[in-house]
């Protein structure tokens, strides 16, 4: 049988509805309470004719009486002017209930307003900013892309920035305020709010901005996961835009692009940090200077890769185009079918919708302003022969998820007769680097299982017999220890190089870029391989995802690479030549010259280790037997 619901309780659970609205609900009945009494005690005071001055028998008009009962309501001092006992009565009950009621509602308003200000703090306010970066999630690399964007956006007046990550807003701002104290003219804002929660994505307008970055995660145990649900979050949402996103993301495992493209299509750019890594540390232990090459064109501060397309470069070939720029170096064509062609034929001749891409130091320093037909030292040239490629011999101390990807990328680089060997003290990774060998074409694998972080330990393996070394960290171990054990290795190995006078290749790897900090290479062949040169990849692609194709080409082992050579095999040493002519003795060795290294600067950071990309083609420059030039070539 059904109970029946009496007046009371439906009263009541009328009242504890209008109380689940918050704040607003209990000061709106606190403020009915209060002026009930208020109310109440003037129309008594004017009904009963009773007098706020007996002496006179003066009396309160019911205007004034509820405006003097308010005043005793909020000051309970205005009390003692009272006079009679009949008034002093009545305004007695309303001061008291002032006290509880009033009070209350003067406490509920104030913590209401703390509550407000709490939430707008935690950053849950919409975003109103359009054509904004926006990136979503939080790393340690998230400094270096934001000090990158702020270098690409010192032409642009108002560039904005927003950051939306579980974390809470103010830890945010004071943390990217210690590392980056001058954002010059970008506003970087930040949010609090998970990227996989479709009502926190509008609160950062994603579909406004103008570029999106998705940080992959360190500490999440699944990472790309984090990485494909936000992607969808942006694609699938029911609010999206019309026209295409463009987002760029970050993986860790090459095993989950698929399904990564298949959720982002062709909005999405993909950047897998790992195998960047892998492949940046196979070809930089093998060319000394490489790695300067490399940071300087992924950076925004120096030359930079751009795009350029001009009418007036249609028809004429590419050893033309090379020609027709003196302060910017041409490296290959962007064509009408959206081909990238790195260091084409010198003879490939433009069509009219093709683009030019160039190493220049601005966007607007990108124009023609060289010869088609310049002045050659064809005396100067010289006929240089192909190098033969000889067996290497590569160390690698330590072992990480990446060992197996650098191992299999140097193979496809060095010579046969090749050797590489593994030491390491773990135990767990010797079934992983047992089945390496079936996948190697031209190198010998050996293992050792022993610890390496000892000096003695180091010139036992008589380090100086190998081509290269490759310091890894151990990537399960807690992160300071596992730099620890880099550092001191390195440190053992530049003294063994001092000592003896040998000149190692040395590439390190540090998680922690304070770490990175502390073991400041001493020369060009001494590089120290971090999650940095990932942020950077980022940064440019967000910038321009024409440059994720750009950049595919140059890090794969297919097509043409950046090589670094002997001066002398395409001019003379000894004789001021221009680069004009270095770059003509290239081209006709199917190879784009784009710098030179100077040996004589090979210790001085200040100079870039005597790296210079881009040089002025009509500068004269006198190179020694010791230097080397900068080619694009196939092999």
């Amino acid at each position: 049988m059904k109970r029946k619901i009496s007046f009371r309780e439906k009263i009541r659970y009328r009242f504890d509805n209008t109380l689940s609205a918050g704040p607003i609900a209990i000061i709106g009945w606190l403020a009915i309470v209060s002026c009930i009494i208020v109310i109440v005690a003037a129309g008594i005071i004017t009904a009963l004719h009773i007098p706020s001055d007996p002496e006179t028998g003066t009396e309160w008009s019911f205007i004034e009486a509820v405006w003097n009962n308010f005043m005793r309501a909020i000051d309970a001092g205005n009390l003692a002017g009272d006079n009679g006992w009949g008034l002093r009565a009545i305004t007695f009950v309303v001061t008291v209930g002032g006290i509880f009621i009033v009070s209350t509602l003067i406490g509920t308003i104030t913590s209401g307003m703390e509550s407000k200000i709490e939430e707008l703090r935690k950053g849950r306010s919409r975003v109103l900013e359009s054509n904004h970066t926006l990136i979503l999630g939080w790393s340690p690399k998230i400094f270096t892309i934001l000090s990158e964007l702020i270098i690409a956006n010192e032409s642009e007046r108002k560039a904005k920035i927003v950051i939306m990550a579980d974390m809470d807003k103010v830890e945010m701002e004071d943390e990217i305020r210690s590392k980056l104290p001058d954002t010059k003219s970008t506003k970087i804002i930040c949010r609090t709010g998970s990227p996989l929660d479709l009502d926190d994505l509008e609160v950062v307008n994603p579909h406004e901005a103008k570029s999106i970055i998705i940080i992959s995660p360190e500490q999440a145990e699944h990472p790309d996961i984090y990485t494909i649900k936000a992607v969808l979050a942006i694609t699938n949402n029911p609010n999206r835009k019309k026209e295409k996103y463009h987002i760029v993301a970050e993986l860790q495992d090459e095993k989950n692009r698929e399904a990564a493209e298949l959720v982002g299509g062709d909005e999405t750019t993909l950047v897998l940090s790992a195998d960047l890594i892998a492949r940046v540390t196979a070809q930089t232990c093998r060319q000394a200077g490489l790695s300067v090459v490399y940071t300087e064109l992924l950076d925004f501060d120096g030359a930079e890769i751009y795009f350029k397309h001009d009418k007036v470069l249609t028809g004429k070939s590419y050893r033309e185009v090379a020609n027709s720029f003196e302060s910017s170096t041409v490296i290959g064509i962007y064509t009408g079918e959206q081909q990238v062609l790195i260091n084409p034929q010198s003879d490939y001749i433009l069509k009219s919708d093709d683009q030019v891409i160039a190493i220049a130091e601005d966007d607007s320093t990108l124009k023609i302003d060289g010869q088609v037909d310049p002045v050659i030292q064809t005396e100067h040239v010289t006929q240089g022969t192909k190098p033969i490629s000889e067996p290497e011999h590569t160390l690698i101390l330590g072992w990480n998820s990446k060992g197996k990807s650098i191992v299999e990328e140097l193979d496809n680089y060095v010579a046969n007769g090749s050797t590489v060997t593994v030491v390491t003290p773990n135990e767990e990774h010797e079934s992983e680097i047992a089945e390496l060998p079936a996948s190697l074409n031209r190198q010998q694998l050996k293992f050792i299982q022993q610890s390496f972080t000892q000096r003695a330990t180091i010139e036992s393996l008589n380090i100086m017999q190998y081509s290269h070394i490759i310091v890894l960290c151990n990537d399960k171990a807690e992160v300071q220890e596992a730099d620890a054990e880099v550092l001191i290795t390195l440190l053992h190995i530049r003294h063994i190089g001092e000592q003896t006078g040998h000149d190692f290749s040395i590439v390190s790897e540090m998680r922690d870029s304070r770490n990175r900090a502390l073991a400041e290479v001493a020369k060009a062949d001494d590089f120290i391989v971090s999650n940095k040169l990932a942020s950077l990849m980022i940064s440019q692609i967000s910038e321009n995802k024409h440059l994720s194709r750009v950049f595919s080409e140059l890090f794969k082992s297919e097509g043409s690479e950046i090589y670094i050579r002997p001066v002398t095999d395409y001019v003379n040493a000894g004789v001021p030549v221009s680069f004009y002519t270095v770059l003509h003795a290239a081209l006709s060795r199917g190879e784009t010259a784009i710098g030179h290294r100077l040996a004589r600067y090979s210790s001085d950071a200040n100079k870039g280790y005597g790296i210079n990309v881009n040089p002025i083609k009509s500068a004269l420059t006198t190179y020694s037997e010791e230097d080397m030039i900068i080619v694009l070539a196939e092999d």
